[in-house]
């Protein structure tokens, strides 16, 4: 994946931001690493429009009240995320004791969990996601389906499509409407087949019927996105589908308050 084999920074992006009428964001860890987040956080630091910080944390880790005190007055970090989809078995990682402990000690600090695994494994955060309900939980990339296999394996749809449902029952989940260009076949970059667009639109009204507008936020996942479209791509695609589909209300929660309620983010003086 070449294109991601290069440092990207915030300003990398600005003119996509500015261009798009976007003027806060929340930055998400990339990197299994504690200093993935303190990374962020000074980015934060040199760029007021990154808002909020998603980092990363070991949950195994004995020493986590001392994590987190750490980082005490550093107000934009709004939660933490791991790489549960690489997990060779995420049910298993979440039960451990732990883990449990420690999310709860997140939760209790009023952080986020930003939930990440392919469609596959989301049978296996549901336990874990019903448990812990004193905070918001994030479901990222809608559960990631398998979009490039639902020609030809209706199975695939059907059950994503189930326990979308089932986690939205649950009113502490969120979830982000991003991540699936690079769920079609994006070797094709750039290329998206009508079969592509009717799948991509099909899981934003799933997701909306079953989280509703105010459970609803845009995601971006540049720089990642770059394996299929481009930011501009990606904004563009989910501002028609939130213009055809959301009243401008509903429109305001998607793009803005929603992440903020979510988040608990302090955003900077706006324009008008």
């Amino acid at each position: 994946m070449p294109v991601l084999q290069r440092d990207y920074l915030p300003e990398d992006c600005e003119t996509s931001w500015q261009a798009a009428q976007v003027q806060a964001v929340v930055a998400v860890q990339a990197r299994a690493v504690v200093e993935e987040t303190d990374f962020l956080l000074n980015l934060a630091e040199l760029h007021p429009a990154v808002s909020g910080v998603v980092g990363w944390v070991d949950l195994a880790s004995t020493n986590m009240a001392q994590r987190l005190s750490e980082w005490a007055d550093r107000p934009k970090l709004r939660g933490f995320r791991h790489l549960l989809q690489d997990e060779p078995d995420v049910a298993r990682w979440l039960d451990s004791p732990q883990i449990r402990r420690n999310l709860q000690r997140l939760q209790t600090h009023r952080l986020t969990y930003d939930v990440l695994v392919f469609a596959h494994q989301l049978a296996d955060v549901m336990p874990f996601c019903a448990t812990h309900d004193a905070h918001w939980l994030v479901l990222d990339h809608l559960g990631k389906p398998a979009l490039c296999q639902w020609l030809s394996n209706q199975v695939a749809k059907d059950q994503w499509r189930r326990a979308v449902r089932e986690l939205a029952a649950m009113p502490h989940v969120m979830c982000k409407l991003s991540g699936l260009v690079t769920q079609t076949r994006w070797q094709n970059q750039f290329a998206f087949t009508d079969h592509d667009i009717k799948h991509m639109l099909f899981c934003f009204d799933e997701a909306l019927a079953s989280f509703g507008s105010q459970r609803l936020m845009f995601g971006s996942d540049w720089p990642v996105c770059q394996l299929a479209a481009s930011y501009d791509g990606v904004h563009g695609l989910v501002r028609q589908w939130a213009f055809s589909r959301l009243s401008d209300s509903e429109q305001a929660d998607f793009w803005r308050n929603n992440a903020i309620r979510c988040y608990g983010l302090t955003l900077p003086t706006l324009m008008p």
